[in-house]
């Protein structure tokens, strides 16, 4: 290697990237790459879903405050660096029909105007690889499809100095892969059910199969697997540290840690986009480039 593995996940809210692909970040970090979380929004509306801090006065009067202060702590237990791209959180609407989303978040922004902020940070920090959200963002919230958008739109536009000139926003880069998170597929979840059922424990995942029947979705293709199990644990205390949004109780924590890595030590992912050649299924995100860096 001549040049530094660099890799940005972008992810909508703080906590996203303690969910979603936190173990293969860490195994980076451990590795010596470069790791950025590019956090779009400052989760100013997520629901404080820890029943033990539900109705704190403070928390509700801070939680901008607060949620950086998670931040913060979550980065440091990952080891990677962060920044915010400063935009606002959209909330998740509720009810039928839908309400408006609030003037001035996230959501409602212009796709291009909006993509100009994650163009700068990618060509400040020249990534190789990046990971985003799929065209449903994951889940159907309206700043994770937003966050695909800009995602999409700024992978091409870093390195067009017509579009997003030099002066204004740095030297052109061209990210070289991009992948989407695809960690919440359905065989991790059918593999991990059926095993916890197989060893005579309880199964969290019963009723999210049972859901998941009702919808008409079709299955992602997975193509890349990063073997992670050993900073599963890592990924759990990072999450722990997002206190309002996680509960330390809830289904998240009740499959043993030896059991999930024993059946699924994997964090998985689509490739979008590349510009290098690679063979599928890959073990590495950075598969194709690091012969060629």
């Amino acid at each position: 290697m001549t040049e530094q593995l660099r890799l940005m996940a972008v992810h909508a809210h703080p906590d996203d990237e303690s969910s979603k692909g936190a173990a293969t970040m860490a195994k980076y970090v451990s590795e010596g790459a470069d790791v950025l979380v590019v956090t779009c929004t400052g989760g100013e509306r997520g629901s404080i879903l820890n029943p033990k801090l539900q109705g704190d006065t403070y928390i509700e009067a801070n939680i901008h405050e607060v949620r950086k202060k998670e931040m913060d702590e979550a980065r440091e237990i990952l080891g990677v660096r962060q920044e915010w791209l400063g935009f606002v959180d959209s909330g998740l609407p509720e009810g039928d029909p839908l309400p408006p989303l609030p003037e001035g978040c996230f959501a409602l922004e212009d796709d291009e105007k909006a993509a100009e902020r994650l163009v700068a940070t990618i060509r400040s920090f020249r990534p190789q690889v990046i990971t985003t959200y799929d065209e449903n963002g994951g889940y159907p919230h309206p700043d994770h499809i937003k966050t695909h958008t800009i995602s999409m739109i700024a992978f091409e536009g870093a390195a067009d100095t017509e579009k997003y000139p030099e002066a204004e926003f740095g030297p052109a880069w061209q990210p070289q892969k991009l992948y989407y998170n695809q960690g919440f597929n359905k065989p991790r979840t059918l593999a991990l059910h059926e095993g916890l059922l197989a060893r005579g424990l309880d199964s969290p995942y019963g009723e999210w199969l049972e859901r998941m029947k009702e919808f008409e979705r079709a299955e992602r293709t997975l193509t890349t697997y990063v073997p992670c199990a050993e900073f599963f644990e890592i990924r759990d205390k990072a999450l722990l540290a997002h206190a309002t949004q996680i509960d330390p109780d809830g289904g998240w924590f009740r499959v043993p840690l030896d059991v999930q890595k024993e059946i699924w030590p994997t964090e998985e992912y689509e490739l979008a986009k590349s510009l290098v050649d690679t063979s599928l299924p890959e073990s590495d995100l950075f598969a194709g480039i690091r012969d060629n860096a």
